[in-house]
Protein backbone atom coordinates (compact mmCIF):
# COMPACT_ATOMS: atom_id res chain seq x y z
CA UNK A 1 0.00 0.00 0.00
CA UNK A 2 3.17 2.24 0.34
CA UNK A 3 3.59 3.27 -3.31
CA UNK A 4 -0.45 3.86 -3.53
CA UNK A 5 -0.70 6.19 -0.58
CA UNK A 6 2.05 8.28 -2.53
CA UNK A 7 0.30 8.90 -5.29
CA UNK A 8 -2.97 9.18 -3.86
CA UNK A 9 -1.89 11.51 -1.25
CA UNK A 10 0.38 13.39 -3.55
CA UNK A 11 -2.41 13.25 -6.17
CA UNK A 12 -4.64 15.23 -3.41
CA UNK A 13 -2.09 17.67 -2.53
CA UNK A 14 -0.68 18.69 -5.63
CA UNK A 15 -3.94 19.44 -6.47
CA UNK A 16 -5.08 21.66 -3.33
CA UNK A 17 -1.46 22.94 -3.58
CA UNK A 18 -1.68 23.67 -7.40
CA UNK A 19 -5.42 25.91 -6.36
CA UNK A 20 -4.09 27.49 -3.64
CA UNK A 21 -1.10 28.74 -5.56
CA UNK A 22 -3.16 29.17 -8.98
CA UNK A 23 -0.63 26.65 -10.62
CA UNK A 24 -2.47 24.99 -13.60
CA UNK A 25 -1.09 21.33 -14.32
CA UNK A 26 -2.82 18.16 -15.24
CA UNK A 27 -3.33 14.76 -13.46
CA UNK A 28 0.25 14.04 -13.36
CA UNK A 29 1.89 17.01 -12.33
CA UNK A 30 -0.42 17.50 -9.60
CA UNK A 31 0.76 13.54 -8.23
CA UNK A 32 4.58 14.63 -9.09
CA UNK A 33 4.45 18.05 -7.44
CA UNK A 34 2.20 16.29 -4.34
CA UNK A 35 5.06 13.24 -3.89
CA UNK A 36 8.07 15.83 -4.35
CA UNK A 37 6.19 18.32 -1.85
CA UNK A 38 5.73 15.55 0.98
CA UNK A 39 9.25 14.45 0.37
CA UNK A 40 9.91 18.48 0.85
CA UNK A 41 7.22 19.02 3.73
CA UNK A 42 8.27 15.58 5.75
CA UNK A 43 12.37 17.41 5.66
CA UNK A 44 10.77 20.75 7.19
CA UNK A 45 8.70 18.69 9.38
CA UNK A 46 11.62 16.37 10.45
CA UNK A 47 14.03 19.72 11.23
CA UNK A 48 10.90 21.23 13.12
CA UNK A 49 10.70 17.86 15.09
CA UNK A 50 8.12 16.38 14.19
CA UNK A 51 6.88 13.51 12.10
CA UNK A 52 6.08 13.61 8.55
CA UNK A 53 4.49 12.05 5.99
CA UNK A 54 2.95 8.74 7.81
CA UNK A 55 0.94 7.00 4.96
CA UNK A 56 -2.90 7.78 4.08
CA UNK A 57 -4.44 10.08 6.89
CA UNK A 58 -5.06 14.31 7.10
CA UNK A 59 -1.70 14.33 9.00
CA UNK A 60 -0.14 13.36 5.74
CA UNK A 61 -1.91 15.57 3.48
CA UNK A 62 -1.54 18.48 5.46
CA UNK A 63 2.51 18.06 5.73
CA UNK A 64 2.58 17.04 1.76
CA UNK A 65 0.26 20.30 0.91
CA UNK A 66 2.81 22.85 2.72
CA UNK A 67 5.80 20.65 1.11
CA UNK A 68 3.73 21.03 -2.28
CA UNK A 69 3.01 24.98 -1.88
CA UNK A 70 6.98 25.40 -1.03
CA UNK A 71 8.00 23.56 -3.97
CA UNK A 72 5.87 25.70 -6.39
CA UNK A 73 6.99 28.81 -4.89
CA UNK A 74 10.60 27.69 -5.19
CA UNK A 75 9.85 26.19 -8.29
CA UNK A 76 8.92 29.51 -9.27
CA UNK A 77 11.36 31.96 -7.95
CA UNK A 78 13.99 29.92 -9.62
CA UNK A 79 13.03 29.52 -13.26
CA UNK A 80 11.66 33.89 -13.21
Amino acid sequence: MGILAWIIVGGLAGWIAGQIMGNKQGLLGNIITGIVGAFVGGFVMNLLGSSGFTGLNIGSVIVSVIGAIIFIWLKRVLIK
